[in-house]
């Protein structure tokens, strides 16, 4: 991969020389990579889907859980990122070295079924929304964004189709620009949004789960932490930082803009979301949200044409973003835990194994589209189903980030063993919450 002229130097400085000298322009708009598109990806067709449905169920209620949120997520994704940049492998590879194979298979069956389920409701939402704009049958399009997505993996080296996932990133602007042109937010949306409100109200346990389930997700530990190792492939000067520790500071610094920022990014996105269906949808009494498309025809009357048109345009191309991070950190999570060949870097006869998952993933995805599925209910579940077990997978990763036999002397500073664990917690509680409002028979 192309480095601007003194990359090289910067990311050897010795830890005795202290703090690395600061980045150039060329050099911060190189650091963005795994974190940005990692924190876009998280603002996939579903994650509207979802975010859309709290705004129109509930208004305003829930802008607080995208500030609060923000440094939990961050956190636990600069822990992913630096658990695979420090050892070179993945979570789940890290995994298969510390943890039971039941843990590790379970782990990963759950990630995989996850990630179909979002598969599939991204890709038919991709088709909808572009039906919204051009007509043609509806199958057309799901079938030709599933066979595009999957070639593109498939065909395009990971350092070239890196740089065309952070191009689609820009996507996510459309749904500021919505906001925007609809002269939001307003008094109460900002009182909303730093004055949080818990709610026993029917459904509300399990849509902040969802919310939660889709900002703190699992296979956006999986995907930053393979990316990760990933970099490290495809530079010949980059080592796992085990065995190169004087280029810990450099990368540490990279991983900290990159994450930080890349989070940054997929909450204000979010916001905005929330923002928008709350002063359009829920305002005008429509509170029965369930697709991304769908929210998108009922902006039209309301928002007018062009905030229509953004707010599908925004779905299509978040979409094609989020289906690769799906399918791939479906794949590096069964490839790293059977001991296969991962990589996107790598020709498909060369890893045979990890491209025939992705494959597989991508074409389940796409058939759950021409079943007897109800989509909505398998989306709002596989969103459950991620809250869920990011728990627990939080957890192992933070044992993980701790361990010296794993991390050597890079474990984790004390800043993200604090708002690690206390993201754990949260994640946890959110979900007994959860659980017993179904067991109350509140939602």
């Amino acid at each position: 991969m192309n480095r601007p002229p003194d990359a090289t130097i910067e990311a050897t400085v010795p830890v005795a020389a202290g703090e690395p000298p600061k980045p150039s322009i060329a050099q911060l708009c190189y650091m963005l990579g795994p974190g940005l598109i990692t924190g876009a990806s998280d603002d996939d067709p579903s994650g509207i889907a979802t975010y859309s449905q709290v705004g129109a169920q509930f208004g305003f209620a829930m802008l607080w859980t995208m500030l609060f949120s923000y440094p939990l997520m961050a956190a636990i994704q600069e822990i992913s990122a630096r658990i695979g940049r420090v050892t070179g492998a993945g979570i789940a590879g890290n995994i298969r070295r510390c943890c039971s194979k039941p843990i590790l298979y379970t782990v990963v069956m759950l990630l995989l079924i996850a990630n179909i389920f979002n598969l599939g409701a991204d890709i038919g939402a991709m088709g909808a929304a572009t039906k919204l704009l051009l007509p043609g049958p509806l199958w057309l399009y799901i079938a030709a964004f599933g066979a595009t997505s999957l070639a593109l993996q498939i065909f395009v080296p990971y350092s070239r189709y890196v740089g065309y996932l952070k191009w689609l990133t820009t996507a996510l602007f459309a749904y500021i620009a919505t906001a925007i042109i609809m002269g939001q937010p307003k008094w109460a949306a900002i009182h909303a949004t730093f004055s949080p409100s818990i709610s026993f109200r029917d459904g509300y346990f399990t849509a902040l789960i969802a919310v939660l389930g889709t900002t703190i997700s699992p296979y956006l530990f999986f995907w930053q932490a393979s990316e990760e190792v990933e970099e490290i492939a495809v530079c010949t000067e980059d080592q796992p930082l085990k065995q190169a520790p004087r280029q810990a500071p450099a990368q540490f610094q990279r991983i900290r803009f990159d994450t930080y920022l890349g989070m940054a990014f997929s909450n204000i996105v979010a916001f905005f979301i929330i923002l928008t269906t709350a002063a359009t949808l829920h305002a005008h009494g429509i509170r029965d949200i369930q697709t991304a498309d769908q929210a998108a025809r009922a902006l039209e009357p309301l928002a007018g044409h062009f905030a229509f048109f953004l707010f599908a345009v925004g779905i299509i191309g978040t979409g094609l973003l989020a289906v690769p991070v799906l399918a791939g950190s479906a794949a590096y999570g069964l490839s790293e835990a059977l001991h296969w060949t991962a990589s996107l870097e790598q020709k498909p006869k060369d890893a045979r194994k990890f491209y025939a998952t992705i494959g597989t993933a991508t074409l389940i995805g796409l058939a759950l589209n021409f079943v007897h599925l109800d989509p909505i209910k398998a989306l709002f579940w596989a969103a459950v189903l991620n809250g869920v077990v990011a728990a627990p997978v939080m957890a192992i990763m933070m044992f993980l980030g701790s361990n010296s036999k794993v991390m050597g002397k890079f474990t984790l500073p004390l800043y993200l063993r604090v708002t690690g664990w206390l993201a754990t917690c949260v994640m946890l509680l959110a979900s007994v919450g959860m659980l017993a409002n179904l067991l109350l028979g509140r939602s």
